[in-house]
């Protein structure tokens, strides 16, 4: 990445997060404090980062640049919508367990070395963890599902499509690279 990345980076949150600063000025349902946006700042900032590090490799292709638009999406979802609302219920611990999964595939990121055919099954074990996550909570905490279980499992099924998604074009796009030697 080069410096204007960095600054991209730093600067690409400010935007989004005027519209809560905005909120909060005029109407009193907005109960955003500092570190409301400290908090938002940083995932705003780590999502820019993730997906530019990803997207300017040298060598990524349109299917590349497409699964890691879709993987970071997801993550950046998965994360937002967790912390704002949690996606299981209210006191529900299984909540923790999407960071969990979100954990596994930032680490087969960091083992692929961004190599397509490793962001690839990145995607598919996040995805596969992810969709263990209700299955788990219904067995294990099934008193707190307060969106409702069909819900949780719909709202699931998405993310679970979006990381597999991402790993077939990481796969497609690992097929479209020259042989290596």
């Amino acid at each position: 990445m080069k410096t204007k990345d960095y600054l991209l980076v730093v600067l690409a949150p400010v935007p989004l997060l005027l519209i809560p600063l905005v909120g909060v000025m005029v109407s009193r349902e907005w109960k955003w404090t500092w570190h409301d946006f400290a908090v938002a700042w940083a995932i705003l900032a780590f999502t820019t980062f993730a997906y530019r590090l990803l997207a300017t490799r040298q060598g990524s292709n349109l299917n590349y640049k497409l699964g890691a638009g879709l993987a970071v999406a997801a993550g950046f979802l998965v994360t937002w919508i967790n912390l704002a609302v949690q996606i299981i219920g209210d006191e529900n611990p299984a909540f923790v367990l999407y960071f969990v999964a979100l954990l596994i595939g930032l680490v087969g990121v960091g083992l692929s070395r961004f190599q397509p055919a490793g962001l690839a099954r990145a995607a598919f074990a996040t995805a596969a963890a992810i969709f263990l996550i209700p299955i788990v909570a219904v067995l294990c905490w099934p008193s707190d599902f307060s969106p409702g279980v069909p819900q949780v499992f719909a709202l699931n099924l998405i993310f679970v499509l979006m990381f597999v998604a991402a790993g077939l074009l990481f796969r497609r796009a690992d097929s479209a690279q020259p042989a290596r030697p």
